[in-house]
């Protein structure tokens, strides 16, 4: 889903950047640019950054999971 329209951000670019080392809303705006013009997207980016970050996921989007039969 696209969180920041304005620069077309995904929740999925989000929890890929936080996989990467990212852990503040702060480090989201300088890295991709979220939150950068209207702010609209502001309370999403910050739920998916706090949701990702207490998860403990460390999932990207480039792995898949392997298939168990």
């Amino acid at each position: 889903m696209i969180v920041c329209v304005c620069n077309n951000i995904s929740d999925r670019e989000i929890r890929q950047a936080i996989d990467m080392g990212i852990s503040s809303m702060d480090e989201l705006r300088e890295a991709l640019g979220v939150a950068t013009c209207c702010g609209n997207c502001l309370s999403y980016a910050v739920e998916v950054l706090d949701e990702h970050l207490g998860s403990g996921l460390q999932e990207t989007v480039l792995k898949r999971p392997s298939l168990t039969v």
